[in-house]
C-alpha cells in the first residue's frame, strides 16, 4: 500500500513568524521524495503537517486524495523516524520492530512472523534476539526503519536520519534506504540539509529557503538546470560572476562581465531590467583557453588534494571566490598560489540566472 501526499497552498505560523509560506505541492505514491534546505527553511515544519503532529494554519494536506484535518498522527497512514530513532534500549531487535504491531493487538507468533520478514528485507536475518546495543550503527538504523515498515503506512516520513552516522556509514545507509525504498514500493518524504543525500537518494526533491519552496525538480535538473541563485549555490559548488545582459539569442544570453562578453544558458526568460548573474560549475572549467570560448582569470590562493580531483581555491580581481575542480592527471600542477591563471568553459556549462546579495 501506498498513497500520494498533497500539499496545498499551506501556511503555517507561530505567533507573527511564518515557518511555511503558501507551499504547493504533490508527492506522488511510490516517490522518494525530499525537502532540502538549510536549518529553520520550515523542511521540518512541513513534515510535521503531514504526521498529524500539527494542522496548517492555512490550506490542505491530503494523503491519499483524503483531507487530513483534525487527524492525528496514530490515525494517519503514516510512520515517522526521528533523528535519535527512538529505539527501546530493553527490548530485543524483533521486539522493537514488532512494538506498533503489539500496540494493534496481534499474537506474539505473528508479531514474530512479522518482524523476522522484516529482517530479511532489511538484509539482517537471524539477528531478531539480539539487544539494540549489540547492533552496529547502520543496523540499528535499518532497525528503525522495519519498525516503521511494520505498521504497513502509506508514507514513511524520515527526519534527517543518517545525520548521527559517519561519513563512510552515511554512504552506505543512502544506498540501503534507497534500496528498501525500491523493494517495498512506499512513498518517502526525507528531510536533510546534506545535498549529496538528497541528490543520491531521491526521485525529485523539493529545495527550500525561509519557508518558501524555491525549486522542485529531479536531482539531476536541480543541479544543471536551478532556475534561482539560491538552489545553484545551495545544491553543489558554483562559481558567480558578475554581469549586465546585452542580449538574448534563443535560450542563451550574452552578459558583459569584467572579462568581457560572456555566454551563458537562460534556464527561463529574464524580466526586463533584471540584472544577471553568470553561474558555473567548478568541475566544468578547464585550465588554459582550451576549455571553450568563455574565459575568465583569477588569483589561486591555495590547492587541496582530494585524490581523484585537486581544488583550486581562488580569487576574481573584484576579490568574490573562485573555485576549480581539476582531475588528477598524475601531472604537477602548472599553477602556484599568488600566480594569475585563465580558466576557460562551454556557454552550454554556465547558466545565467537573476542577482542575488
Amino acid at each position: 500500500m501506498t498513497a500520494a501526499v498533497e500539499i496545498d497552498h499551506v501556511t503555517m505560523r507561530f505567533g507573527d513568524f511564518v515557518a511555511v509560506k503558501d507551499a504547493t505541492l504533490t508527492i506522488q505514491a511510490g516517490e522518494f521524495f525530499s525537502f532540502l534546505g538549510p536549518s529553520g527553511c520550515g523542511k521540518t515544519t512541513l513534515l510535521r503537517l503531514v504526521s498529524g503532529f500539527m494542522d496548517p494554519t492555512e490550506g490542505r494536506v491530503s494523503i491519499g486524495a483524503k483531507d487530513m484535518r483534525g487527524i492525528g498522527p496514530n490515525k494517519r497512514p503514516t510512520a515517522m523516524i526521528f533523528q535519535n530513532l527512538a529505539l527501546f534500549p530493553l527490548m530485543s531487535v524483533a521486539e522493537n520492530i514488532a512494538f506498533g504491531l503489539e500496540v494493534r493487538g496481534l499474537s506474539k507468533a505473528d508479531r514474530r512472523k512479522r518482524a523476522d520478514e522484516l529482517l530479511e528485507l532489511i538484509a539482517l536475518p537471524g539477528q531478531g534476539d539480539k539487544k539494540v546495543s549489540e547492533l552496529s550503527g547502520g543496523q540499528r538504523q535499518r532497525v528503525a526503519i522495519a519498525r516503521a515498515l511494520a505498521v504497513e503506512p502509506q508514507v514513511l516520513l524520515l527526519d534527517e536520519p543518517l545525520s548521527a552516522l559517519d561519513l563512510k556509514l552515511r554512504q552506505h545507509m543512502r544506498a540501503e534506504l534507497r534500496a528498501i525504498q525500491k523493494r517495498t514500493g512506499v512513498t518517502f518524504i526525507y528531510i536533510t540539509h546534506d545535498q549529496g543525500e538528497a541528490l543520491a537518494m531521491s526521485d525529485r526533491v523539493a529545495v527550500m529557503r525561509a519557508g518558501r519552496i524555491e525549486q522542485i525538480a529531479s536531482p539531476s535538473e536541480l543541479y544543471d538546470y536551478p532556475q534561482t541563485a539560491f538552489v545553484a549555490g545551495f545544491v553543489g559548488e558554483t562559481n558567480r560572476v558578475a554581469g549586465t545582459l546585452v542580449r538574448t539569442e534563443a535560450q542563451f544570453a550574452v552578459l558583459e562581465t569584467a572579462f568581457g562578453p560572456l555566454g551563458a544558458r537562460l534556464t527561463r526568460e529574464p524580466q526586463a531590467g533584471e540584472k544577471l548573474g553568470l553561474f558555473v560549475r567548478p568541475e566544468r572549467l578547464t585550465l588554459g583557453d582550451g576549455g571553450g570560448p568563455n574565459r575568465v582569470t583569477a588569483t589561486l590562493e591555495n590547492s587541496s588534494f582530494e585524490g581523484a580531483h585537486i581544488h583550486l581555491v581562488a580569487r576574481l580581481d573584484d576579490g568574490a571566490p573562485f573555485l576549480v575542480q581539476v582531475p588528477n592527471s598524475g601531472s604537477a600542477l602548472s599553477v602556484a598560489p599568488g600566480e594569475r591563471f585563465t580558466v576557460s568553459f562551454r556557454v552550454e556549462d554556465a547558466v545565467a540566472l537573476p542577482a542575488e546579495a
